[in-house]
């Protein structure tokens, strides 16, 4: 059985985000259902509905920065009630059984990681559709729990961002006596630093323009370095323990890489259309790594909320309603958002 739904999506890749009614599947025995209060806009929304990433599963409802609360459970669900305030991020199920799920981390599952929008079902093979939506259904697994004084609007898109950035720095020891520096100030970059300066860290922010010095400085960043600028990027050399590159964009990584020190680690988040070029000299020198990091598992995202309550840590947001979701989606591409569009769904 299933219930239809409104959400916004888009019939065809590349076409306008419009109005439509999509099939929710009704609860399973370990199934949360979940009314949508606010839905976050990632970067990987528009890629993915625009076919940049390859062809979609038609139509594509995207959103994985999901708030709600619970409106009904079913009969084997233990750990969510009815009237909960609850988060879904970019994974909706897993495999279980690989040893990256084993370990927490369903993220990296080795079989059947579901993506929580234009993936398949693991029961019924269905497309999933995601939050641009007025509800959803979810394992109780991989629910989570948004723990309470943080706005839910302006913590969605903690679900993605928060947790793309939260993963590296705990993975690769952020904390006091650490040098971090982050590679661009937009959506992901600016929860790099609130995250980084709430562990203690020395945060850096790399910008190829100077006129985010102050945003960089008042998010919690010690230092602002202009990466254009050789001068300024020859000061610091050899200096960082940890760097987070969150910028899409084509750029040459080997002059990031000189700016660890040693054992330093730089980490790949965003995606470029195009493979790197690394000059091996580079990471020879100094002992240095170049790896990637891929959102994060249930745990450490669950970790990660408590923690931004905790110290208060939410995304700097604009909100929309859902008839502003094609012009927020242009200016996203144009860059001109400070720092994250969130949809107001029932607005």
């Amino acid at each position: 059985m299933t219930t239809r739904v409104q959400a916004w999506g888009a019939a065809e890749a590349g076409a306008p985000i419009l109005s439509l009614e999509i099939e929710r599947r009704d609860p399973r025995p370990r199934d949360v259902v979940v009314d949508i209060d606010y839905c976050g806009v990632c970067h990987s929304d528009i890629h993915t509905a625009r076919g940049e990433w390859g062809q979609p599963l038609l139509p594509v409802v995207p959103g994985h920065e999901i708030v709600g609360h619970v409106t009904a459970v079913g009969a084997e669900v233990t750990k969510f009630k009815v009237g909960d305030h609850v988060g879904v991020g970019v994974i909706v199920d897993s495999c279980g059984e690989c040893e990256a799920c084993k370990a927490g981390f369903e993220n990296y599952c080795r079989k059947d990681n579901v993506g929580t929008y234009n993936s398949r079902d693991l029961v019924t093979g269905d497309t999933t559709f995601g939050g641009y939506a007025t509800s959803i259904v979810v394992d109780e697994d991989f629910v989570l729990r948004m723990p309470e004084g943080l706005d839910p609007a302006a913590a969605a898109p903690l679900l993605c961002a928060g947790i793309t950035l939260w993963s590296p720095l705990r993975h690769w020891g952020a904390g006091p006596g650490k040098r971090v520096a982050v590679m661009g100030l937009g959506g992901l970059g600016h929860m790099g630093v609130k995250l980084a300066h709430a562990l203690g860290a020395h945060v850096t922010v790399l910008s190829h323009s100077a006129s985010k010095r102050a945003d960089a400085l008042a998010l919690g960043a010690d230092e602002f370095i202009v990466s254009s600028d050789a001068e300024q990027m020859r000061a610091v050399e050899a200096s960082f323990d940890l760097i987070l590159n969150t910028v899409s964009a084509e750029l040459d990584i080997n002059a990031y890489l000189k700016l660890l020190g040693w054992n330093g680690t730089l980490v790949i988040l965003g995606l470029p259309g195009k493979p790197m070029a690394v000059h091996a000299h580079h990471l020879l020198d100094s002992r240095r790594r170049l790896a990637g990091s891929g959102i994060g598992g249930l745990r450490e995202t669950q970790e990660m909320l408590d923690f931004c309550a905790e110290h208060g840590i939410v995304s700097e947001i604009e909100r929309i309603t859902p008839d502003a979701i094609n012009t927020a989606w242009d200016r996203v591409v144009a860059s001109d958002v400070k720092y994250r569009f969130v949809i107001d769904i029932k607005g």
